[in-house]
């Protein structure tokens, strides 16, 4: 794509542009799995719907006014709703003073949903006339994270637009949105890309060990790049189940509760795969080489780390809490001795 909302994710060009082509109505949802650019495509589309080119084949061109303001996070006829917890990590995040900043810190970790306040927001923005001429935009992400109250808030708009209101949704679990918003939207799935496509991109991004890290995301390239972003190395990786079978609670030392469970999880996965014969998909099989794992055990250790990871917010001790999930890995991964 043109525009310089989503330069490097190649694999989302064809989409914008069948997008582009297919529109047939005022508000479209974007639904596809994790870590494969949701958001980076919703806002590629919300600045060609306010691109000013005069070639509608060019748009986002990237180099007009609205396609600047755009990328600026200044363009006044742009709304981007996202939970409060998602806002920094992808460059949204609102302005504040320094005590405003330290207020928010002493009240309350950032919250994960979209907030009704929000949605009410957004439709008296949708009322109001374009500042430019062009259009309305309001891009809500993950729309998933909208509660019932939210999602009806938006529901009414949805169904009765402004002339000049458009909206893009994504999400990452379509089926948790009301049927009522899925009905009112266009919807346009997204895959993963190749496998290829994933591993070059990543190396052109300076990734080293992309392969053995794009395989611990699970074949999605985004989250694999934010787990290097975290720290994470190739190398580390490959020795991770075999460092939890000793009980080495280092391993996960610095790791927040939700991405030590979520990694468990993924070592249980394919040590229950190598158990049954099975290809593992997250660890090479020679990772679980020396470990004996007893299927029984292991299948109980998959419903504990279920249910610690339907707990994950909640306020644990984090050093007492991965201490206890490393024990339980290492009884799990000797389990068959």
């Amino acid at each position: 794509m043109s525009g310089a909302a989503s330069p490097g994710l190649p694999w989302l060009q064809a989409p914008l542009r069948e997008l582009l082509a297919t529109q047939r109505g005022h508000a479209v949802l974007l639904a596809g799995p994790p870590g494969i650019g949701q958001f980076e495509l919703a806002l590629a589309l919300a600045q060609a719907w306010l691109c000013e080119h005069p070639d509608a084949a060019a748009r986002p061109c990237g180099g007009c006014a609205s396609c600047t303001l755009v990328q600026a996070r200044t363009h006044p006829d742009l709304l981007v709703l996202l939970p409060e917890a998602l806002q920094e990590e992808l460059g949204w995040a609102a302005a504040e003073t320094e005590s405003e900043g330290k207020a928010k810190a002493a009240k309350a970790k950032p919250s994960k949903e979209i907030k009704v306040e929000a949605l009410r927001r957004a439709v008296e923005f949708a009322q109001q006339t374009s500042s430019r001429g062009v259009a309305k935009v309001v891009l809500v992400h993950p729309a998933e994270r909208m509660n019932a109250i939210s999602a009806n808030t938006l529901l009414k708009t949805l169904e009765e637009p402004p002339g000049q209101a458009r909206f893009v949704l994504s999400t990452e679990a379509v089926d948790a949105l009301l049927p009522t918003i899925r009905s009112r939207c266009q919807l346009q799935r997204l895959a993963p890309p190749s496998e290829a496509q994933a591993r070059e991109w990543l190396q052109a991004q300076g990734l080293a060990g992309a392969e053995v890290l794009l395989a611990a995301a699970g074949q999605l390239p985004l989250a694999a790049r934010q787990l290097a972003q975290q720290g994470l190395d190739a190398a580390a990786w490959q020795q991770l189940p075999a460092r939890l079978a000793g009980g080495e609670v280092a391993a996960l030392a610095g790791w927040s509760v939700p991405l030590a469970v979520e990694t468990l999880q993924k070592v249980c996965h394919d040590a229950l795969c190598v158990t049954v014969g099975a290809q593992p998909r997250y660890f090479p099989a020679a990772a679980f080489k020396g470990l004996r794992a007893g299927l029984p055990a292991l299948t109980a250790w998959g419903a504990e780390l279920r249910r610690v990871a339907r707990h994950e917010e909640h306020a644990w001790n984090a050093g007492l809490m991965l201490e206890s999930l490393v024990a339980q890995a290492r009884r799990a991964l000797h389990s068959a001795e």
